[in-house]
């Protein structure tokens, strides 16, 4: 399942022992619209391993502007509350999936 992240939220997710990916979009982004589906899979292939989420950057401007989100969707890749990687812009699910084995 996808969590959805707030900027009060965020602080408490980097202190996780496990890798945290989160999906930065908002309602009209088109483009986020098709990484949505990808986000919920890798959800749930990664459930217990992983941390994923999605952060409405209309809703959450703090985190987003703390991390320089000029485009969406924008995908953050933690690791031990450290940001590790990250992809811009719609990618196939083996593309964000090899980002996050890489930190597992």
């Amino acid at each position: 399942m996808v969590l959805q992240i707030t900027d009060e939220s965020f602080k408490a997710l980097m202190k996780e022992n496990k890798p945290v990916v989160i999906d930065f979009w908002a309602e009209w982004c088109g483009p986020c619209r098709m990484v949505g589906p990808v986000i919920e899979e890798l959800a749930k292939d990664y459930e217990g391993k992983a941390i994923i989420g999605k952060m409405n950057v209309d809703e959450n401007d703090e985190v987003s502007g703390e991390y320089g989100i000029r485009s969406i969707p924008t995908i953050l890749f933690f690791k031990n509350g450290n940001l590790r990687d990250k992809h811009i812009g719609v990618a196939p699910k083996n593309v964000l999936e090899e980002k996050l084995k890489a930190i597992l």
